[in-house]
């Protein structure tokens, strides 16, 4: 597959045409990385727009004493980076990949022309800027307020809004390995005081569990408000 093809699949490149795609392709180019290599750290980084074509990356912080809080797991189509005036929020952040990912590098001064030209792609890109404020500014408020419990179910919900899938009629499978110091570094709490935390609602019947695989009931997680 071309690269024409790859970024014609991109949600944020829907409204544009094949001509506008054919340039497009001549401002990128793509990178294959494999995975748990790092796209970027606080050191590292360097201006530019990326996309995701294939895989999962992953964007956390560290703490004062090094512990990692994951910020957002980001899969195909999704866009980081800061380039021309326009920012993700990422410049600080570890962007490490899940898993063997091709990322798509946008050239600056080509891209900065582009957009003059094509105001419905800027528009595009500007709502997912407000998307990802909203969605940052929602996980903050949640993560700061709720109780333990709670900050487990809504990153749990969080993800499975982005990786679900339909197991049976009750429960969501998350379609993404989950550790439980990798939940840790979602809610900024202990492994241990996690799983203690997801024993409790699997007594609850509020999620199931298996290697690496959490399935949650959406229906009991909207009684909780959870959702």
């Amino acid at each position: 597959m071309d690269k024409i093809q790859y970024l014609s699949q991109f949600n944020l490149l829907n409204s544009l045409s094949m001509e506008d795609l054919v340039e497009m392709d001549q401002l990128t180019s793509i990178t294959t990385v494999a995975k748990s290599q790092y796209i970027q750290t606080p050191d590292s980084f360097a201006e530019g727009l990326y996309f995701v074509k294939k895989g999962k990356v992953r964007l956390y912080k560290l703490n004062a004493e090094g512990k990692q809080f994951t910020l957002d797991i980001l899969s195909e189509g999704n866009v980081f980076g800061e380039m021309a005036g326009i920012s993700f929020g990422t410049r600080e952040l570890y962007i490490e990949t899940v898993e063997e990912c091709h990322i798509c590098l946008m050239n600056k001064e080509r891209f900065e022309s582009f957009l003059v030209h094509h105001p419905r792609f800027m528009m595009n890109l500007m709502k997912v800027l407000s998307e990802r404020m909203i969605d940052m500014s929602h996980l903050a408020q949640n993560l700061a307020l709720a109780k333990l419990h709670d900050k487990i179910l809504f990153i749990l919900v969080k993800l499975s809004d982005q990786f679900g899938v339909t197991e049976d009629c009750e429960f969501y499978k998350i379609d993404i390995p989950l550790s439980h110091q990798e939940i840790a570094n979602f809610v900024g709490a202990t492994r241990e005081a996690v799983t203690a935390a997801l024993q409790d609602l699997v007594k609850e019947q509020v999620i199931k569990t298996g290697f690496k695989t959490i399935y949650i009931h959406r229906g009991k997680l909207s009684e909780r408000n959870i959702m």
